[in-house]
């Protein structure tokens, strides 16, 4: 699949048929999120794969949403924060954070590109998560990702437009300077 076509056609999915994913293409994923970028090239990150239905619905309850219940399938992302503050103090849980979250991007989009629908969830308890998954204190819970396939189609919501994302130089300017006018070349994205 091209990748604009991935990236337009990946959306939030929070209704699933019963079918369950093939394990091939959820590993394909999960091999395309390990491929970074990580900061010093150090990949931290460890994903817990939860097939269990008992499990998955007491997940579903301690994240306060009934709708991953229905899914066959969860990856958890976890990552451990320690070696990048050992080697870069208070930016190593930032640089962490930013590449747990490119990885997860990664994730879902090459779940898309397998026509395997996903949810980015975030919200849920930390601790209990941690205790249910017996997953160690120092290591940080990212994500929780319900996948499988789309029960129905649901619209995608419309996303920002491009002129409302941009900035030039400044936080405050909002258009491209040029000392060209004439050369000036307008940028409008398909779609």
């Amino acid at each position: 699949m091209e990748f604009e076509r991935v990236v337009k056609k990946r959306k939030s999915v929070r209704n699933f048929k019963s079918k369950t994913p093939s394990w091939k293409d959820v590993l394909y994923a999960i091999d395309l999120a390990n491929q970074g970028p990580f900061a010093d090239n150090q990949n931290h990150l460890r994903y817990v794969i939860i097939e269990n239905p008992s499990t998955i619905k007491s997940l579903a309850h301690l994240c306060e949403q009934t709708w991953i219940a229905n899914t066959k399938m969860l990856v958890v992302v976890c990552s451990n924060d320690t070696f990048l503050e050992n080697l870069y103090g208070e930016r190593g849980r930032i640089y962490s954070r930013q590449q747990a979250g490119a990885a997860i991007q990664t994730l879902m989009l090459a779940l898309t590109e397998k026509n395997i629908n996903s949810c980015w969830v975030g919200s849920y308890s930390d601790e209990l998560v941690r205790e249910k998954l017996k997953i160690p204190q120092h290591i940080q819970i990212e994500a929780i990702i319900p996948l499988g396939f789309e029960a129905g189609k649901a619209k995608k919501p419309a996303k920002k437009s491009l002129e409302r994302c941009l900035s030039w130089e400044t936080w405050t300017q909002d258009h491209r300077p040029s000392m060209f006018e004439e050369n000036l070349e307008d940028y409008t994205p398909k779609g």
